[in-house]
């Protein structure tokens, strides 16, 4: 069981007149989604193991504004990128850590549009950076050692970003055997929750997009699924409940590190 620590906010540290190393942009799911919780709590533990200086926002954190620009409300979007911007310029943001793609996308690229230019990461990039520096070191023979590993391309890391080496970099250092899906890396299959779909009702159609994923994940044998994305969490799980095959573990590569740490 991983050891409390104290996570400090971007207010705490302007207070002592300090500056952290990165702001870890926690986004929606991640900070109110039960089972992303648990995301956020693995990649805090991880930074916290290897001592890099990290602050959040805390309640002056707000939705990126990506659903609603995805769903059609330019408006509100405008508006929630207005006030994180200000929020951010005000503390001197420089550099930004997510486990979120959709959050990742939106502040990389559509925010500086606005006045928000910053350098922002992906939680897998991030990883892979800590391993090849050295600083983070993996464990041998943990509990995945030999276990079939496939990996879910997000939409907005892979094809979105061009970001398919730096997650598999992350999971071939474990121990695991990492298997390729037939449908992967720029033929990946989304989720189903891009576009806004994640929060509002499927249309209808002959079948759901998570199920037809989940096909791949059987074809693939693989006992866990590594995810980089807490919208795949969701909705990969739902399709592996809804197939039945809950002995399939569905895992963010956050969680897969830091049991190997």
């Amino acid at each position: 069981m991983e050891s409390s620590f104290q996570v400090k906010t971007m207010a705490e540290y302007s207070s002592s007149g300090e500056h952290p190393d990165i702001l870890f942009w926690v986004g929606c799911a991640g900070s109110f989604d039960d089972r992303a919780q648990r995301i956020t709590r693995a990649f805090a533990a991880i930074l916290h193991k290897v001592d890099i200086r990290f602050a959040i926002l805390g309640n002056e954190e707000t939705c990126t504004g990506d659903p609603s620009r995805r769903a059609g409300n330019e408006f509100l979007f405008q508006m929630m990128a207005y006030h994180n911007i200000q929020t951010l310029n005000g503390y001197g943001i420089k550099k930004i850590v997510t486990a979120c793609p959709h959050c990742f996308n939106i502040l990389k690229h559509e925010y500086p549009e606005l006045g928000g230019h910053y350098e922002v990461i992906h939680h897998a990039v991030f990883l892979q950076q800590l391993i090849s520096e050295g600083k983070i070191i993996l464990k041998g023979g943990g509990e995945f050692r030999g276990k079939r590993i496939t990996y879910h391309d997000s939409c907005y890391l892979g094809r979105g970003n061009g970001i398919y080496e730096a997650p598999r970099e992350v999971l071939a250092a474990l121990d695991g055997e990492l298997v390729e899906m037939t449908r992967c890396r720029s033929r990946g299959l989304c989720c189903g929750a891009g576009g806004g779909q994640m929060f509002k009702e499927e249309e209808k159609g002959e079948r759901r997009v998570s199920l037809e994923r989940v096909k791949d994940i059987l074809e693939s044998r693989a006992g866990i699924v590594a995810s980089a994305c807490p919208f795949c969490m969701t909705m990969l799980t739902d399709g592996i409940q809804g197939a039945g095959k809950e002995d399939i573990k569905i895992m963010d590569i956050a969680e897969l590190v830091l049991q190997s740490m």
